[in-house]
């Protein structure tokens, strides 16, 4: 009887030790495991210069940080299409998301002004108007919205129409033609200026939709047309760069903010200093893109500017956009582009 007791009071004694420090083994962490293990997702191929910067860029911070720092990198929509990965980088369950102002724009109204139709001559306007006044002000709007924009924005390129039945040679050759633009009310309302019938798609079934003919064209670069393989369901390219466009770099503020300033300031680093890389390598691309597309089959089509400038000051787009975005904003546009209504 007593070495009964004895054994149930050992017993009890040994739990009663165990359940004093149950936390210990589920908060221990390995000795070589991130402090901060953070996702980036994104909508480009996984060959597009953004997602190889990127993700040297992800390499950098771990190995500066001493792996304090791990970034994964999700590219070409593994995490979903870019609507949902907006709501997942708001919510936390996404740290890191390089989006499309003109996308961004339906939470921030003013991020998709650097898309406005024909607005940047070249990228000698571009680069000072993005890194500058224009730049900083969307980035503070961003904010605003629980999110943090890294300064350097990320390269797309100008924007140029594609198409499988006929040519687009003039503002006239859009009318009724189905095109396939992002959810955005900028691109939305563009093509719909030009008397096109624009469709809204999530990038990650476009090429489902042209091949199945849901639409007829699209846009988008040079760069994104040749990686996202778009000339196997397309006949001709209208280089009519009607918009310039790039990704922000996008952090939930929250999560970005967890990290000390120490390492904050590396990470910021390297992905502004991929973003420049990133900017280098599209040049160089867009040297060469054109006549690998050619070699693939793709027709190429010049076309007039001016006479699709025109259309859309003549439909009133400018005036309509320049009543949306505000005096400010549209002033601070127009101080380094020029006039444009």
């Amino acid at each position: 009887m007593t070495t009964k007791l004895h054994r149930r009071r050992l017993l009890a004694t040994t739990l009663a030790g165990t359940a004093a420090f149950p936390l210990v083994a589920i908060r221990s962490r390995p000795a070589n495991a991130a402090e901060f293990s953070y996702k980036y997702a994104n909508n480009s191929p996984v060959t597009h210069p953004l997602n190889i910067r990127t993700s040297e860029a992800a390499a950098r911070i771990k190995e500066k940080t001493g792996g304090k720092v791990e970034i994964q990198v999700f590219p070409n929509n593994q995490l979903g299409s870019d609507t949902d990965m907006l709501s997942q980088l708001r919510s936390g369950a996404l740290e890191f998301f390089t989006l499309s102002g003109l996308i961004l724009a339906t939470l921030v109204p003013v991020a998709s002004i650097n898309g406005v139709g024909f607005a940047f001559k070249d990228y000698s306007q571009v680069w000072p108007t993005m890194d500058g006044a224009l730049g900083a002000l969307v980035r503070a709007e961003i904010a605003k919205r629980g999110l943090y924009a890294f300064a350097k924005i990320y390269d797309n390129g100008y924007r140029q129409i594609t198409s499988a039945a006929k040519p687009i040679k003039t503002p006239d050759d859009l009318g009724g033609f189905k095109i396939r633009v992002p959810a955005s009310p900028l691109w939305t309302s563009l093509f719909k200026a030009f008397g096109a019938s624009p469709t809204t798609i999530n990038f990650s079934e476009v090429y489902s939709a042209l091949q199945t003919h849901v639409v007829d064209g699209q846009e988008n670069p040079l760069a994104l047309i040749d990686t996202a393989k778009l000339y196997e369901v397309q006949k001709y390219v209208a280089i009519t760069n009607h918009m310039w466009d790039g990704f922000w770099l996008l952090a939930n503020k929250k999560a970005f903010e967890a990290m000390p300033a120490n390492l904050r300031e590396i990470v910021e680093a390297e992905f502004n200093a991929s973003a420049i890389a990133e900017r280098q390598d599209l040049a160089t691309m867009n040297d060469t893109v054109a006549a690998t597309l050619k070699g693939k089959g793709l027709q190429f089509v010049e076309t007039d500017a001016a006479a699709f400038r025109g259309a859309l000051k003549k439909a009133g787009f400018y005036d309509e956009w320049r009543g949306k975005f505000g005096p400010s904003a549209w002033g601070v546009l127009e101080k380094a582009v020029g006039s444009l209504a």
